[in-house]
């Protein structure tokens, strides 16, 4: 509870002149009472003040997740991020920071915000993976509600039900979160607050957010960065979580350092140079911290290997296209992939099977079974019923993909992904923080992004149950005395 407005001012009571000695006494007996009484109000009012500044504390923060930025990028000194190497040079930066298992989008992103692994938070996907029937292959359903999706407490829940204001701006596995103020979603509504501020700034058209899936991912990323503005101005959340994609799409495309990829990091770092202006045009900026994550790295490719058309040659995946049936399925995720029995009754009979096939195949370097899950941090069958009955891991060079026809291993001019295991170099994740709270020039050395929550809730003043990560010491213990670390241009 924050005390608002002016501080209580305590009356004692007004006694009239007394002619007798007897109620004159009475009435020093209670004016003594009365002193008893404030002297005990006097010492825990001060104690409650400095519980409730501790606490309570207002402190803007912002998160800004760079998909797909990889920790060893910031290496290259001749990288043209200036904004970003100004934030570390000033805060605090870590030489890395791990990803969970699977590293790819949706469950790093979600064990940012809740400080646990997949095993708890029991996202696997970038959306739902729906079970068909009959044999079919599962789906991946990202328009899910987020209370279906995450299952574990969230920052952003935290902090909504502390009292705070929470936003979003492109933010996964959020879908209809009851906890978050105010958003503008990665599919906008054109009938929504944000969206209808952005569209009465003649920012965007109705049609234009209509059809916004179809544009340009920097297109996207601009409208993105310019939502996030228009909520920092205008509502002032206590926290902000965006998301950008522009590298990662880049990435994708082209592979990881190329000169489109370093061209992608050179337009993000003018993203997060436009959030902290916005951040001093609203006067914001004393109080505010800004942490930069990212949710994965990158890898460059060559060759696919498609474990479904393996399944096909063992007899195992009958049928074309829309109408193909299996006894089990491999669902890719770049460097690792997922498969399911699709009769739980054939468990049994089928996982030693699927997995003398896949040990040894091409380009396929470890296959994991369920009773090492815990090992990666990812939930077995009998916890969710996301979870496979065995992982696959590609080998460097290698990729998981998505056909069930043509050849095992196709080879062509490649590109980049991630996915791989999370202990693998290049998909450790950076992480940078700086402004209020954060002591200037802290090296962090490597972390985990399960730690970014806790320390979220502690620079909030605010606590998350059940996590698994903890607060980054060196920021949190300095958090209250340090204040803002930036400098003056």
């Amino acid at each position: 509870m924050r005390y608002r407005g002016q501080n209580p001012r305590w009356v004692l009571p007004r006694y009239a002149k007394q002619n007798s000695r007897g109620q004159s006494l009475k009435n020093r007996d209670n004016v003594l009472r009365w002193l008893c009484v404030l002297a005990l109000i006097g010492c825990a009012v001060p104690l409650r003040l400095v519980a409730a500044t501790k606490i309570g504390k207002h402190r803007t923060v912002v998160v800004i997740s760079l998909d797909g930025f990889p920790a060893y990028a910031l290496d290259n000194p001749k990288l043209p991020i200036p904004t970003l190497r100004k934030l570390a040079r000033e805060g605090a930066v870590a030489t890395s920071m791990r990803p969970v298992n699977p590293t790819v989008t949706w469950p790093n992103h979600t064990a940012i915000v809740t400080g646990v692994e997949p095993a708890d938070h029991q996202v696997l996907y970038n959306g739902l993976m729906l079970r068909s029937k009959g044999g079919a292959k599962p789906l991946i359903e990202p328009w899910r509600d987020k209370e279906q999706l995450v299952h574990a407490q969230t920052i952003y829940d935290a902090a909504y039900e502390a009292g705070l204001t929470t936003a979003q701006v492109d933010w996964v596995a959020i879908y209809r979160a009851k906890t978050i103020t105010w958003q503008f979603p990665e599919l906008p509504d054109p009938e929504g607050p944000i969206e209808r501020e952005l569209i009465s700034a003649g920012t965007v058209t109705p049609e234009q957010l209509r059809t916004f899936e179809a544009s340009t991912q920097a297109w996207q990323d601009e409208i993105w960065t310019t939502a996030a503005e228009d909520i920092l101005e205008k509502h002032k959340p206590d926290l902000l979580l965006l998301h950008l994609l522009t590298l990662d799409d880049t990435n994708h495309e082209y592979g990881p350092m190329t000169n489109v990829s370093l061209t992608a990091m050179a337009f993000l770092d003018a993203k997060v140079k436009q959030i902290v202006d916005a951040l001093k045009r609203t006067g914001l900026l004393g109080n505010a911290t800004l942490i930069i994550v990212s949710d994965h790295g990158f890898r460059s490719y060559k060759n696919r290997i498609q474990g479904n058309v393996l399944l096909r040659e063992n007899g195992m995946l009958s049928g074309d296209g829309d109408k193909a049936k299996g006894d089990a399925w491999v669902m890719p995720e770049g460097g690792t992939a997922m498969v399911y029995v699709t009769d739980s009754a054939r468990r049994v009979e089928l996982v030693p099977k699927l997995r003398a096939i896949f040990t040894g195949a091409e380009g396929v370097e470890d296959v994991y079974s369920a009773e090492a899950f815990w090992t990666l941090g990812l939930p077995t069958p009998m916890q969710s019923d996301q979870s496979p009955d065995l992982m696959l891991v590609a080998k460097p060079d290698y990729m998981f993909g998505n056909e069930s026809e043509g050849a095992y291993i196709t080879r062509g001019p490649g590109g980049g992904t991630h996915g791989y295991l999370n202990t693998d170099p290049h998909m450790q994740a950076i992480f940078i923080a700086w402004g209020s709270g954060i002591p200037r020039g802290i090296q962090l050395g490597h972390i985990s992004n399960l730690d970014v929550a806790p320390t979220l809730a502690a620079l909030l003043g605010i606590k998350m149950s059940a996590v698994k990560g903890h607060a980054i010491e060196q920021i949190v213990k300095r958090s209250d005395e340090s204040g803002s670390t930036r400098s003056k241009d």
